[in-house]
């Protein structure tokens, strides 16, 4: 069995290895803030608008971590009945580990938190093209809610 806690000071290496690969569009410069931020407040740089943050980590049998959850409280979440919801922002689990129940340790650890802050939904996301991710949702029982194109256009141009 997995053990699955709180993050903590100690994490910040393991924690920075597994969002890099996560979100690797971001750089570890500002993944080391943010968890700085989470660390020292709660909160990440990007989190005014939510209610509650929680991080988990899975931690390694032989040390070390091989997964986490970054979970929130939503005021709102398109698709939900309910208000407010539980939200899992970022769920990632090492290559090597899927499969094992790592993941589902982890996001029910995020539910428990949830329910404990008063929701009674859990809520996500993930990329259309990410299959993987997809999959695992629907492997622990999330239904998809609906599916969303984002458009921009920079109007400073004056086309």
């Amino acid at each position: 069995m997995i053990e699955v806690r709180s993050v903590c000071t100690a994490d910040q290496a393991e924690w920075l290895r597994m969002r890099s690969a996560l979100w690797p569009d971001d750089s570890d410069g500002e993944h080391a803030k943010e968890i700085a931020a989470f660390l020292n407040n709660k909160a990440f740089g990007w989190s005014d608008s939510l209610l509650a943050l929680a991080v988990f980590v899975a931690v390694r049998p032989s040390g070390g971590l091989c997964g986490f959850v970054e979970a929130s409280i939503r005021p709102f979440v398109d698709g939900c009945k309910t208000r407010p919801v539980g939200y899992i922002e970022g769920w990632f689990v090492d290559a090597e580990m899927r499969r094992q129940g790592v993941g589902r340790s982890l996001v029910m650890a995020a539910e428990q938190w949830a329910k404990a802050q008063g929701c009674t939904e859990m809520a996500s996301d993930a990329h259309l093209e990410n299959t993987v991710s997809i999959k695992a949702h629907e492997a622990l029982r999330y239904e998809e809610s609906s599916r969303t194109v984002h458009f921009r256009k920079s109007i400073d141009t004056g086309n």
